[in-house]
């Protein structure tokens, strides 16, 4: 497999991919066609994707690279057109769940006391399982304290959702996460709040269309359920029909049997009929 084909291959997984692909990932698509991994390593595919990142760097879509792996994604510019496909806004993220994250991303791992003392308030539980819910984080154990909080951080899912392949790509926030919130920190969380909800706008859209999808998937087996269920009911009504029919007309086939009298005997039969003679 020349350069060319190998670039090829890259491109189409990567397209038809629906998560990041990693370079093991990546590594994979070459074993089977009698090519060994040394042959298409780590390094030259490297070098594919930045090729395949110069290739598409004056189209609409571009690759990155992120916490996961690789991925082809929109480019922020073209959010506004793609948007009026999907004009249904999705819900917007409240102030709390926002401040709750960033503080999270910035100062993790932290724990809900932690979080409580940063905003002065107390943290709903809601908003934690909200944010585990979503995949952005998690908890990864416990502070060696009386009573043993539980210890919260992001997940590599949020980088992704985020665009990013690191925490060192967030942008600063210095005085809102020294345990104080003063009017300059109060305004740089304003500005993380309105970064990650731009940010997070285009995932719940994506989330909302795969629960959908998802959704209609069940419905259509459910209806494809009861139309077996009705065609099967309506062969059985078919075949107890048929069976009725059947005994209905053995029946009216079947000869009368009549009983004659004996001699000096009357038949009760004949005597009860009146136009029997006497």
């Amino acid at each position: 497999m020349n350069t060319a084909e190998a670039k090829k291959v890259l491109e189409t997984a990567l397209l038809c991919a629906h998560e990041p692909l990693s370079i093991n990932d990546l590594k994979k698509l070459y074993v089977g066609s009698g090519e060994s991994t040394d042959e298409v390593g780590a390094d030259t595919i490297k070098m594919l994707l930045e090729e395949l990142r110069i290739d598409w760097s004056d189209k609409g879509i571009e690759v990155v690279s992120l916490s996961t792996g690789w991925r082809f994604q929109s480019r922020p510019e073209m959010k506004i057109y793609l948007e009026r496909l999907n004009p249904e806004k999705p819900p917007k993220y409240s102030r709390a769940t926002l401040e709750t994250l960033a503080i999270i991303a910035y100062r993790q791992p932290v724990t809900r006391g932690d979080i409580e003392e940063i905003r002065g308030v107390t943290v709903n539980s809601q908003t934690i399982k909200m944010l585990e819910d979503r995949g952005w984080i998690e908890a990864i154990g416990h502070r060696d304290v009386p009573g043993r909080p539980g210890l919260f951080a992001t997940t590599r899912q949020f980088l992704d959702d985020l665009g990013l392949t690191s925490l060192d790509q967030l942008p600063p926030l210095q005085q809102a996460m020294k345990g104080e919130m003063q009017e300059g920190s109060l305004l740089e969380m304003q500005a993380l709040e309105a970064e990650f909800q731009a940010n997070l706008d285009q995932t719940a859209i994506d989330f909302a269309a795969e629960s959908l999808e998802e959704h209609e998937a069940i419905a259509m087996d459910s209806v494809a359920e009861a139309v077996a269920e009705n065609r099967e009911a309506e062969t059985d009504f078919e075949a107890d029909r048929l069976v009725l029919n059947t005994e209905i007309l053995s029946h009216d086939l079947a000869p009368e049997s009549t009983v004659d009298a004996e001699p000096g005997q009357s038949n009760d039969e004949s005597n009860n009929d009146p136009s029997y003679p006497q």
